[in-house]
């Protein structure tokens, strides 16, 4: 196994994200310093993700940041993050990360072959080798389809996306109701759920369809719609997020009640899973469990909304982290809490085969000498048995 060394940017340049390394009681740990925010993980973190074999991504569109979890050789958890402005919907496909952000959706690109190791620790160094210019769109989650195109919720215009060579962006699918492309965030279209290599269902916070009318139906008629037969499934969700397709059912937040629910597509019939401490948003289930991402609310309360009487009902505090529940008990087995300056996550995604992950931020300092290449397009003239001359190509590939 080679080592290649690779920049040390485990922090961020603006908002500093400070792992305690140790496990502590919920709500146990050091109080953050001004301006930084601590990260502690349950005692049975480390031996989840080894038993697994996978890592995770999840970003904050807050402060945005994407971090990067994974375990160290000594099994502690490693934290690797990285900034992208208003960092959003994350999708991992091996060897290969997108993320979108504010005005641009992004591919960030792993520079290691096969048995290299970057710092002796890190299986997977990702870097950013394209930013694809969409504009404020608003982007929320981030699939791809079974062709390998992107496909993005466009919040702000209220469709599904995929990217465009010349425009802002192409427009796959809208809602039946939604009667115009107009950058207005109309419904709050926000989660896709993937099928067959296909989009299948999204969620939607209501069906308005005027100009940010989806924050008078904050508290019900948010909705799960198919896709290919633009049916309404449920209309019974209270801001919901994040739908994903496991077997004949359909996992999806239903955020405004704090609530991971269970629904079949065919009759809509919703059954709750899990309750979670927090504004749910980002999903991705692994092995039967769920991982997810909680937020605190942005004006101290979850007003209008049943989530904000649930947690008092429990006497209980809203989280910023990410849960993981085992989907057969609703228990909450493992879990990150973020305490400080980070109070709001946006998307989760596992990376499978992956053990301890690093990227490398577009903005940080590090990014200006990360150079790696592959000399797959060099003919050396050598010569021949025959006395005259004969092209190779030279494969070798270079990290600097």
């Amino acid at each position: 196994m080679s080592e290649t060394e690779t920049p040390d940017t485990s922090s961020s340049d603006t908002i500093e994200a400070v792992s305690t390394g140790k496990a502590y009681a919920p709500g146990a740990a050091p109080e953050a310093e001004p301006g930084k925010t601590n990260i502690a993980v349950s005692r049975g973190l480390s031996g989840w993700l080894a038993a697994r074999r996978t890592s995770l991504a999840f970003t904050s569109y807050q402060t945005g940041q994407l971090f990067l979890v994974g375990l160290h050789p000594n099994g502690t958890v490693s934290f690797n993050q990285q900034s992208f402005s208003r960092a959003m919907g994350v999708c991992w496909r091996p060897g290969r990360l997108y993320l979108g952000s504010l005005f641009q959706l992004w591919r960030l690109e792993n520079i290691l072959r096969p048995g290299e190791v970057g710092n002796q620790a890190f299986d997977v160094v990702l870097v950013p080798r394209n930013a694809q210019t969409t504009g404020d769109v608003d982007i929320h989650e981030v699939a791809i389809d079974g062709e390998g195109r992107v496909v993005f919720v466009n919040t702000k215009y209220s469709c599904l996306a995929t990217l465009d060579l010349t425009h802002s962006f192409k427009p796959i699918w809208k809602p039946a109701f939604i009667s115009k492309l107009a950058p207005e965030d109309r419904c709050h279209l926000n989660g896709l759920a993937m099928q067959d290599g296909a989009p299948r269902y999204v969620t939607a916070v209501s069906r308005s369809d005027v100009i940010a009318g989806w924050r008078e139906r904050r508290h019900e008629g948010g909705v799960l719609i198919d896709v290919q037969t633009d049916r309404i499934v449920t209309d019974q969700l209270s801001m919901p997020h994040s739908p994903r397709v496991v077997g004949d059912h359909v996992y999806v937040l239903d955020s405004g009640r704090g609530r991971i629910v269970r629904i079949d597509p065919a009759t809509g019939e919703k059954a709750d899973v899990a309750f979670c401490p927090g504004f749910l948003r980002g999903m991705s289930i692994v092995d039967g469990h769920a991982i997810v991402t909680v937020s605190k609310p942005r004006n101290g309360s979850f007003a209008g909304l049943l989530l904000d009487g649930e947690l008092k009902a429990r006497d209980a505090e809203p989280w910023c982290g990410v849960l993981i529940v085992n989907l057969t008990s609703g228990d909450i087995v493992e879990w990150i809490r973020l305490e400080g300056h980070i109070t709001e996550m946006f998307d989760v995604t596992a990376m499978p085969g992956v053990v301890c992950p690093m990227s490398v931020g577009p903005a940080a300092a590090e990014m200006h000498n990360t150079v790696s290449f592959e000399q797959t397009h060099l003919l050396s003239l050598v010569e021949g048995a025959n006395g005259g001359t004969e092209a190779r190509l030279d494969r070798r590939s270079a990290v600097v």
